[in-house]
């Protein structure tokens, strides 16, 4: 379908009323801000780790090559720059909202998912060993031979949340989402050939998979948390952008499907479907109008003509008055 710009819909136009229609969908996210809080409050499980299971969890200590406050600038700021840079130039509320709704359905489906599995799993992060042990001495349980550590609680507690990777995930959830939104938009999938449209969309997915290497080598996840993060991410924010917005490869690919419905709905005079008594009535009485002209013009070929393909009721309200 070709690219069809029907007025212009700006926030201050249609913004109310798109949010109304979605009032559900904001408070439901609001509840994944919460439960995502809790799962960061509570206390994850700890697994049994051993003297000899610490060979592989002596990695040094490091800080972050990405800090923790620069994912949400990462994964939900610039995405969301790029949409509103996209509905200056476009006026078109329907997307600006659809992709800022499907973007942050992404973010904290990804962020529920991946701190409730870090907290069943309990897996020791690759630097636990200097986590539990910051003067370098294990001291371990005389029964079981479980740690017994002698760190900061709080860095403790963030040792056992090694699976999977919350940056990687929520990295992923953030860019991989955006990559799907350049394609829709540049129409990489048009087969004209012009590989820089690839460039661009593969350029968010580079940045997601750098942030997962970082994880790797400051030493605070294990491989296995990295992939497990990226294949979450992609998973949840594949699913978001396509709830809201037809596949890339799509003919209408470029616009949310809330756009197409709208465009439908304008090109048949559709209104509201609030439809009061005196309307209904209206309606029957046009409906009995119809039932009796044609009696009238049994011998008059074109009187009929204009009975014998359907039409809305709109244009059977025209025939009505035309007779």
């Amino acid at each position: 379908m070709p690219e069809i710009q029907l007025g212009v819909h700006t926030i201050r136009s249609h913004g109310a009323r798109v949010a109304r229609i979605h009032m559900h969908d904001w408070l439901i996210l609001l509840l994944l801000v919460v439960i995502d809080a809790v799962l960061n409050i509570i206390e994850p499980f700890h697994r049994f780790v051993g003297d000899g299971m610490l060979t592989d969890l002596r990695y040094p200590l490091k800080d972050n090559t990405i800090p923790f406050w620069a994912v949400p600038i990462i994964a939900i700021l610039l995405p969301l720059a790029v949409f509103l840079v996209y509905y200056i130039i476009r006026k078109d509320v329907y997307d600006f909202h659809h992709a800022v709704l499907g973007l942050l359905f992404s973010v904290l489906i990804t962020a529920v998912i991946t701190d409730a599995i870090k907290d069943g799993v309990g897996r020791p992060r690759p630097d636990f060993f200097w986590r539990c042990f910051p003067n370098g001495t294990g001291v371990f349980d005389k029964v079981t031979g479980d740690v017994q550590c002698t760190g900061d609680k709080g860095v403790i507690k963030e040792g056992h949340k090694s699976f999977p990777s919350g940056h990687t995930s929520w990295s992923f959830a953030g860019l991989v989402y955006l990559s799907w939104y350049l394609s829709g938009k540049v129409r990489v999938f048009d087969r004209s050939g012009h590989v820089a449209k690839l460039c661009l969309v593969l350029l968010p997915l580079l940045t997601a998979a750098l942030i997962a290497v970082s994880r790797v080598d400051d030493y605070w996840h294990h491989w296995q948390d990295v992939f497990a993060g990226g294949l979450i991410g992609t998973t949840i924010s594949s699913f978001c952008y396509l709830q809201f917005f037809p596949p890339p490869y799509d003919s209408d690919g470029w616009g949310p499907h809330a756009y197409f419905q709208m465009l439908a709905e304008s090109r048949n005079g559709a209104q509201p479907p609030i439809i009061d008594d005196s309307q209904l009535a209206q309606s029957a009485e046009l409906q009995n109008v119809s039932l009796y002209i044609p009696s009238q013009h049994d011998g008059d070929a074109r009187g009929n003509s204009w009975d014998s393909s359907p039409m809305l009721d709109g244009g059977l309200s025209q025939n009505a008055r035309m007779h």
